[in-house]
This record gives C-alpha cells, sequence and structure tokens, in this order.
C-alpha cells in the first residue's frame, strides 16, 4: 500500500541566503532557497564576478546602496561618459576619411625617357595654301585669296574641303624644320617621330611608342634630347584680321607627358622662343591616390574612354570635348576622337559655342577624376641667347640662311633628366579602421577597465535574464502533475511574495 507524504513549506522573499544555484522556470537557489533571475540580489551577485571595474563596488554584495556605493556609482558613470565622449569623437574623426601623403625618393639605373610632343604655333604655312584652301579656311584665317582679282564667280564651285588632308598638307614638316636631332649622343631623325593632330594642327611626338619607350642611363645635359628646330616664320600666315583662331607669338609648344596619355598641348604645353637655346631639366613623379571613400581617383579597373587604351585626365577631356561638339555640330574637330567627319570651318563657331558651353558647366557634365595611379613631370627651364656672333656667321653658312634669319627662327630645345631618381608621392590613410579600434580599446581600458569580453558578459547576463523571464511566465501559468517518482512544482505568489514548495515523496513498499 503507498503511503504520500505532503509537505508545505513559506519564505519571506527578502531572506538572506548564501551559495546559489539555478534552476528552471527562472530563479536562483541561494543557501537553496528561490530568488528571481534580475532581482537586485542577483545583480549584485553578477556584479561580483563581472571584469567591469567599479561595478562591485557601485552594487555590493547585498545590492542595497549607501554612501560608499553612490560615490563609486557617480565615479563609474562619469568615466562612463567620458569613454563614451571619447569613443564618439574617434568614430566621427574615422568617418571624415582623413589622409596624408608620404613622398620619398627612389634611384635607378636606368629611366624610361619622357614622350615630347612639339608643336610649331602657326598652324597653316602659307605657300602650301591654295585659293580652294585660303576660300574655306576663311572664317579661321581671315585671309583674302591670293589673287589680287579675288575669288571669281566660275571659283567659287570648290569642292567640299578635305580637312584632314589639308592640316597634312598645309602644315609644317617636320623633315624642313628639323635641323639636328640627338639623343643620349646618338643621332635621331625624323623617322623617329610620329605624327599627332593637336588644336595646333599638325604636331610631331618623340618617343610615343608604348611598347618599346627608349631609356636613358645617365643624367644631366647631353644624355636627353636635343633638337635644332627652324620655325619658319616666312610660312606664317598674314594677319589681315583677327578670328579666334589667331596667332600672334612665334616659335613652338612642348609638351613633356607619359606615353600612356595623348597630348593636351594648348593647356598643359610651355613655349619656347625662337632666339634662344632652352634648357628642360626633369624629373619624374609617380603620384598614387587613394579610391573612395578615402580619395577620389578613378580606380584601373573601371572601363576606359572609347579610343584610348588607358585612362587619363587628357584623354577624358578630348572625350567630353569631342562629346560635346558631336552633340551640337554633328561633327568632331581634328584632333578629337570619334568616327563622326571632321568640322569644315564653316562650322568653326558651332565649335566655339559648344566648347564655351563645356567650360561654363565646370566639370558637372563631364566630370574627369584623377586616375588612382600617374606619372608626371616637373620641369625647370633655363634659357641662353643663339646664336653667339661668332656662330652666327657658321650657322649662316651651314645652312645657307642669312645671319638674321638664323636669329628669327632658330632654337635649340635640350630637355634631359636632372638625375635618374624618380620621386613618389602616395595618399596614404591617416585613420584606418586598426587605429579606431585600437583607440576605442585604450580608452575602454582607460576610463572603465573593460573589453570586449567585458560587452559579452553583459550581453550574456541581459540575454539569460529575459530567457529565464520567459520561461518562468510559462511555468506560473501550468499545473502541477503529479508522478510516481520524487517531482519538483514551483509556483509563485505574487499577492504575498512568498515562494511555495509542494514535495510529494510517493513511496512505494515491496512489490
Amino acid at each position: 500500500m503507498p503511503i504520500e507524504f505532503v509537505c508545505k513549506i513559506k519564505f519571506a522573499e527578502g531572506d538572506d541566503a548564501k551559495g546559489a544555484s539555478t534552476e528552471g522556470g527562472g530563479t536562483v537557489m541561494l543557501d537553496g532557497l528561490p530568488r528571481q533571475k534580475g532581482s537586485m540580489a542577483d545583480l549584485a551577485s553578477f556584479a561580483s564576478s563581472s571584469s567591469l571595474h567599479g561595478l562591485a563596488r557601485v552594487l555590493g554584495t547585498s545590492g542595497r546602496l549607501g554612501f560608499r556605493q553612490t560615490l563609486w556609482g557617480l565615479a563609474l558613470l562619469a568615466s562612463l561618459g567620458l569613454f563614451l565622449y571619447q569613443a564618439t569623437w574617434s568614430t566621427a574623426t574615422y568617418l571624415e576619411r582623413p589622409h596624408l601623403a608620404a613622398m620619398r625618393e627612389e634611384t635607378r639605373r636606368e629611366l624610361t625617357f619622357p614622350a615630347i610632343t612639339v608643336c610649331n604655333v602657326n598652324r597653316f604655312r602659307f605657300s602650301a595654301l591654295t585659293d580652294a584652301d585660303i576660300y574655306h579656311l576663311a572664317n579661321l584665317t581671315g585671309l583674302p585669296p591670293k589673287s589680287r582679282k579675288g575669288h571669281r564667280p566660275s571659283e567659287l564651285q570648290y569642292p567640299p574641303p578635305d580637312m584632314l588632308d589639308i592640316f597634312q598638307r598645309t602644315g609644317h614638316q617636320l623633315e624642313d624644320m628639323l635641323k639636328s636631332c640627338n639623343f643620349s649622343g646618338q643621332n635621331c631623325s625624323s623617322e623617329d617621330f610620329s605624327v599627332v593632330y593637336t588644336r595646333y594642327g599638325k604636331c610631331y611626338t618623340f618617343n610615343g611608342n608604348k611598347t618599346s619607350p627608349k631609356r636613358v642611363r645617365q643624367g644631366g645635359t647631353g644624355n636627353g634630347l636635343e633638337l635644332m628646330l627652324d620655325i619658319q616664320q616666312d610660312e606664317y600666315l598674314p594677319i589681315w584680321r583677327e578670328t579666334n583662331e589667331t596667332t600672334l607669338e612665334a616659335g613652338i609648344r612642348v609638351q613633356i607627358h607619359s606615353q600612356n596619355e595623348p597630348p593636351y598641348i594648348h593647356q598643359l604645353g610651355f613655349g619656347v622662343s625662337p632666339g634662344f637655346q632652352t634648357f628642360v631639366s626633369c624629373q619624374e613623379q609617380r603620384l598614387t591616390y587613394l579610391p573612395q571613400p578615402w580619395g577620389n581617383c578613378r580606380a584601373s579597373s573601371e572601363p576606359v574612354i572609347p579610343g584610348y587604351d588607358t585612362y587619363s585626365v587628357s584623354a577624358c577631356r578630348l572625350h567630353c570635348e569631342s562629346t560635346q561638339v558631336q552633340r551640337e555640330c554633328n561633327c568632331r574637330m581634328v584632333h578629337m576622337p570619334g568616327n563622326a567627319d571632321i568640322c569644315t570651318p564653316s562650322k568653326i563657331k558651332c565649335v566655339d559655342k559648344a566648347l564655351a558651353l563645356l567650360q561654363k558647366s565646370t566639370g558637372d557634365s563631364c566630370p574627369c577624376e584623377t586616375p588612382c595611379n600617374l606619372t608626371r613631370y616637373g620641369k625647370e627651364l633655363s634659357m641662353v641667347k643663339i646664336p653667339s656672333r661668332g656662330s652666327a656667321r657658321y650657322l649662316s653658312r651651314k645652312y645657307q640662311k642669312s645671319e638674321e634669319y638664323i636669329r628669327d627662327n632658330f632654337l635649340i630645345l635640350d630637355i634631359f633628366f636632372e638625375a635618374l631618381n624618380y620621386e613618389t608621392i602616395e595618399q596614404k590613410k591617416a585613420y584606418d579602421i586598426a587605429g579606431l579600434l585600437g583607440d576605442i580599446g585604450g580608452q575602454m581600458g582607460l576610463f572603465i577597465g573593460a573589453s570586449i569580453l567585458t560587452i559579452l558578459e553583459i550581453l550574456d547576463y541581459i540575454y539569460e535574464v529575459s530567457s529565464c523571464t520567459s520561461n518562468f511566465n510559462i511555468t506560473k501559468s501550468s499545473q502541477c502533475t503529479s508522478s510516481r517518482t520524487a517531482g519538483l512544482c514551483l509556483l509563485r505568489d505574487d499577492s504575498s511574495s512568498l515562494y511555495l514548495f509542494f514535495i510529494s515523496l510517493n513511496l512505494k513498499l515491496g512489490s
């Protein structure tokens, strides 16, 4: 016959207890007595074992607040406020994406010589122009016909102009301009130059081959490119009236650039005057910029501009100008990329208007970003007058020109590396994610003595409290069921704040 014992025990919620164990249903057992998870006593128990400095001093062991605990609490709050302020400042600094520039100089045994583009500032040779050319180029040159009788009505039926042919045929020919050429002690000729078209018409580029550029193994004068040129002032167009394309100067325009970018000589070139020997000392500069969000450069992985193998600011500007002119005038200028027809002189006003609109847009319609990797060349220019009195007669006999002609038309251009070294200017992150985490971690340890593990402790405690509270609410609404084995049913009376334990022990005497 089974015997059943029923025991009823009541405990007050505020009784002191020592030792703790966790049971299901959201309670903690202290000295065998249950306390709800998240109560002050339980929080004090967590604080005593937490790695957060000062928290145990604030809550003590019983969870009661006294004068000392209040002072510790104020100190903890002040330290926490300072930490949050410093952490916010560090985060704001990181979000500004600051960067700095690091410069260094490196030496090499040899360097790639840059591309040199040379243009005569006069577009068309007067002797090469026909009456038909003058008729078609009237809007550009403002010239009257060569014949004193003018353009006769029978001659007005000229065929449409072939602008590429006009530039090729009437531009200054390098074979006539180049009097001597020397590169690193070896003679060179016009065959070492390639034809390129710019705003100045027919121009010539030395060392423009990307696959096999020329290299130098020594710096200083005489170890680069030395040219003697005749600018042929007697072929310059006479000025009858001013136009947008009228030039008042005499000489050549020169641009020093890398093989990967087209010449943009009307804006980036420098002038060389006849009657002088101009020395140009160069130094290569390799620039590296940061991409977004740290910078605003264009990565090499982005699509290239149509008509060019590599991206450059010059290529982008030429593409923007070509697109704008084709949109407004349905043609392009001779130096612009694309497959459209070359604009005739009759459309020069339309071209000028389109380029003016592009310039007023301040880059909004066609922004040209700086490439992330860029090579440019710093320059220092110096000049001496030529010819000297002693050499004027010699040059006059050699080239069968008068001494006055040589003074007015001859120039020498000497381009060389100052030394076989180059500068690297690299943008670097002044404050990256590693620096941000290091600063926040140092401030956290300094002000509140915490770490990442401390944060995990707090999060784990919050999760445990919320989980146990949820389980306790489910247990409270359930009914206790009897069993043939020893069991435990825990209920809480909210009105009296007492815990009731019903222990049922079923003893079954031998079978």
